[in-house]
Formats: structure tokens, C-alpha cells, sequence
């Protein structure tokens, strides 16, 4: 039985608190994947206190032999942010946040011009590669976890992510003077 399991168990048993340490350990890759799909901060943290609202309601019907408790809390942030962009058209363009200056100006003006690129290529992508590529990259789920997430074949995943790899390159080819 994992740490998770045992927290759910006791949840279940009536020890509501327990599950603050299901959120306070998913917390931060929950906003992180829901920020990757909807680019809007405010409903970032919305939506991700509603992942945990709706995994607390439902957590009985979290089934440990069908997958693990981070692939169906992933599931549920997927789909809810994918509601929510269906739902709320447009969205506003994310701004990068502010970083203490720590390199030389001209560094840090290539670095801010290259997470641009990187968040307007990202948008561009295809929202089911994009996820994909989100989980894989950013998330560090196995692509199992994905194609469990997303409910496809692990070779729709590996398409997925081979596409969206493709794009950005492309799309960022020009940034690194075409070596990329």
C-alpha cells in the first residue's frame, strides 16, 4: 500500500485533514499543467482548487489498481481545464512574470525573447499535443500515465509528442539561428 493509498484510506475513513497532504504535495504540478493549457493565472488557481474539490468528492470511486492517484488527478485537471477553455473564449495572453536581474542585459533580453517564443509556439500547437507534450516534458509522467490521462494508445501519445516536438522546432528554429 503507497503513502497515497494509506492518505486515502483514511480520508474515507472520516480523517478529512489528511488530505491536505495529497494537495500539498500536488499542488504546484497541478497548476504548473493546468497553466500549460489554460494561460490565464487567476484561472489557473481556480481551476486547480477545483481538481481538488472534485478529486476529494470523488475519491471513492479512485480505483488504485486502475492507476495511480497523480494519473487520475492529472485526469481530472486535463479535463477540467479543457472545459474551461471550451467555455471561456478568448483567453488573455499570459505575461511572463518578473525575474530579478541576475545576467548581463543582453542575456536577459535573449532568455525573456526565447520563453516568448517558446509560450507563442506552445499556444500554437494542437491542444491534444500540446497536453501531451505538457505531461511529458514539464510533468515527467511516463507515457503509460499519459495515454491513461488522455485515454488514448501509448503510440498516440509518442505521435503527439513527436509532432508537437517537430513544430517547435520549427518555430524556434529562427531564434537559434536556425540550429535548432
Amino acid at each position: 500500500m503507497t503513502a497515497e493509498t494509506r492518505i486515502i484510506t483514511r480520508v474515507l475513513a472520516g480523517d478529512v485533514d489528511c488530505f491536505r497532504h495529497l494537495v500539498e504535495r500536488y499542488q504546484m504540478p497541478i497548476i504548473r499543467m493546468i497553466s500549460n493549457i489554460v494561460p490565464d493565472s487567476h484561472m489557473c488557481q481556480d481551476l486547480a482548487q477545483d481538481v481538488f474539490l472534485t478529486a476529494y468528492k470523488k475519491l471513492s470511486s479512485f480505483d488504485p489498481a486502475r492507476s495511480d492517484f497523480s494519473t487520475w488527478l492529472f485526469a481530472i485537471a486535463r479535463n477540467q481545464s479543457i472545459n474551461a477553455l471550451k467555455k471561456k473564449r478568448p483567453i488573455s495572453s499570459p505575461e511572463l512574470p518578473e525575474k530579478p536581474d541576475s545576467h548581463q542585459p543582453y542575456t536577459n533580453l535573449a532568455e525573456k525573447e526565447f520563453f516568448v517564443q517558446l509560450d507563442r509556439a506552445l499556444a500554437d500547437l494542437p491542444p491534444k499535443q500540446k497536453t501531451a507534450f505538457v505531461l511529458a516534458e514539464f510533468e515527467n509522467l511516463t507515457y503509460q500515465q499519459i495515454a491513461q490521462i488522455e485515454g488514448v494508445r501509448i503510440g498516440t501519445v509518442r505521435s503527439r509528442i513527436s509532432r508537437a516536438k517537430q513544430k517547435l522546432r520549427s518555430a524556434l528554429k529562427d531564434l537559434a539561428g536556425g540550429d535548432a
